[in-house]
Parts: structure tokens; C-alpha cells; sequence
């Protein structure tokens, strides 16, 4: 009995180092993902906006933010992104006609994904007009 008590102190004491500290981002688009649908160069400009959330308790930097292709241009956050508070990440697609499958990455101190870097995505496609 005495070594399941021990055992059991240990267990716990040991999850307490596994509890991740500091900032936490939390996306609102399912997936990490926007989709486009069907659109039309005349009747939309392109621009989306991914909104996450601090969820941790330090604040959180994003440091960069990538794109794919040169046909998608994002704009970060420049100041850092207090707990509790929310922000965004705005892209614009120039949108040529055809399928659009595009990767933006993003560069953060998040703690809750692997080195801070999260994959975002967006579908859809752009019809002729």
C-alpha cells in the first residue's frame, strides 16, 4: 500500500511539469482553414481574415507569417497579443481564375503547437466573370 502512495505522489507530482506555461493560440476557423467557395474577381477583392484568441497566460508574438506562393499576401499582427485578447491575420488572394489550395504559415511563440508554428489553409475557387 505504502508503494502504490508513493507511486501515486509521484504520478502526480510529475504532471504538474507536464503543464504548458505561457502563450497559447487558438484559431477561430475550423480546421485552420477559410474557404473561398465559388467567387468572382468583380465581385470580391480577396481579402479574408483569420481571427485567433491568447488562450495562454503570457503574451503572444507572432514573429512572421509565410505564404506559398506570391499570389497571397499576408498581413501580421504587429504588437504582441496580450492573454485573454484576440487578433488577427489578414491574407489577400489576387485572385486568379481556377482552384485556389494555398498554405500560409505562421511563425509564433505559441507553446500549444510543436516550435510555435502553425499551418493555415485556404481553399475554394475563382471563376472567370
Amino acid at each position: 500500500m505504502k508503494n502504490i502512495a508513493t507511486l501515486l505522489a509521484i504520478v502526480l507530482i510529475s504532471s504538474f511539469g507536464f503543464a504548458q506555461n505561457g502563450p497559447k493560440i487558438e484559431f477561430k476557423a475550423k480546421d485552420n482553414t477559410i474557404d473561398y467557395g465559388i467567387v468572382t474577381k468583380k465581385k470580391d477583392n480577396g481579402i479574408r481574415s483569420f481571427e485567433f484568441t491568447n488562450t495562454g497566460d503570457m503574451p503572444l508574438v507572432i514573429a512572421d507569417v509565410l505564404s506559398t506562393c506570391g499570389c497571397l499576401v499576408p498581413t501580421k499582427p504587429t504588437d504582441s497579443i496580450m492573454p485573454g485578447k484576440t487578433g488577427k491575420i489578414d491574407i489577400k488572394y489576387n485572385m486568379t481564375p481556377g482552384p485556389i489550395r494555398k498554405t500560409i504559415t505562421v511563425e509564433s511563440n505559441a507553446v500549444n503547437y510543436e516550435g510555435g508554428i502553425v499551418a493555415l489553409k485556404i481553399k475554394g475557387e475563382v471563376i472567370a466573370d
